[in-house]
């Protein structure tokens, strides 16, 4: 145990790949950590308004525990590799996720990124429900930087890939969980970027629409994209990925082979 109370981690071997990860410019990282950490501070108790919080904070009454998500990472993962992440709620997973896509920025260490990305954080996140689904559409579109006139280009696709045309010009408030979720993901996947950031959202949906965005993530891996993947499926994760990393309490205990890792993860709980 460390004193953030932790688990240490143990070393990270690291695996072969294949030589066809290593692209002609002759770099073969698209994204690596070094030394990265992420604190949060936290009230250490619940303050409910936030004139309490000022009136507390000028008064010197405020005070912060640190919580460490994430503590010295070190990773390189290579170009057009499919990357899992593993571990319990809370791990540090997501989090990972969200520097790598500048959500967030990492209170120690660097991380450095090459390459356009695409990240499925969360499907819907920027849809508005008042507005309708083809509204949307065009709205998530410039938030990812295209313009109007690529838009139109993708317009019949995303709607065919969602399979909605009989709902496109209804307010995004009617939509069950499972159609936002097909419009969000036909609107983000509808490019073909250099890094795609997946946060469990293949298990959004029913069945038949699982398989087609499986179907999709496949079509990214063997395009030659870097695809990196958190999720609870282990199933998932053994068929998609060529490494795994386990992190645990914010520390990457280990990274391997998907069968190795998922085993190792499996013998801790």
């Amino acid at each position: 145990m460390n004193q953030s109370g932790a688990p240490a981690a143990v070393p990270v071997p690291e695996m072969p790949v294949a030589e066809k990860l290593i692209l002609p410019d002759g770099r073969s990282d698209a994204i690596s950590f070094e030394n990265v950490g992420v604190c949060y501070r936290t009230p250490n108790e619940r303050i409910v308004t936030f004139k309490e919080y000022a009136i507390r904070w000028l008064q010197g009454r405020v005070r912060h525990r640190e919580v460490w998500a994430l503590h010295d990472v070190h990773l390189l993962i290579k170009r057009g590799e499919t990357f899992g992440f593993i571990g319990r709620n809370g791990a540090g997973k997501s989090t990972l996720l969200k520097l790598i896509a500048r959500v967030l920025r990492p209170t120690t260490g660097r991380v450095i990124v090459r390459g356009k990305i695409a990240p499925l954080l969360e499907f819907g996140a920027g849809f508005h429900p008042e507005l309708t689904g083809r509204e949307n559409v065009y709205l998530n579109g410039a938030m990812l930087g295209f313009s109007r006139r690529e838009m139109d280009e993708k317009f019949d696709r995303i709607v065919d890939f969602a399979e909605l045309w009989d709902f496109i010009d209804s307010p995004i408030r009617t939509y069950s969980s499972g159609m936002t979720a097909r419009l969000g993901f036909a609107v983000a996947t509808d490019i073909q970027p250099d890094i795609l950031l997946v946060d469990e959202v293949l298990s959004v949906g029913d069945e038949a629409f699982q398989r087609k965005s499986a179907a999709r993530m496949h079509e990214f891996r063997d395009g030659g994209a870097t695809v990196l993947m958190v999720s609870h499926n282990m199933a998932v994760i053994q068929d998609m990925c060529h490494r795994v990393a386990w992190l645990d309490h914010g520390a990457l205990m280990a990274a391997g082979s998907p069968s190795e890792i998922i085993q190792a993860y499996r013998d801790s709980q």
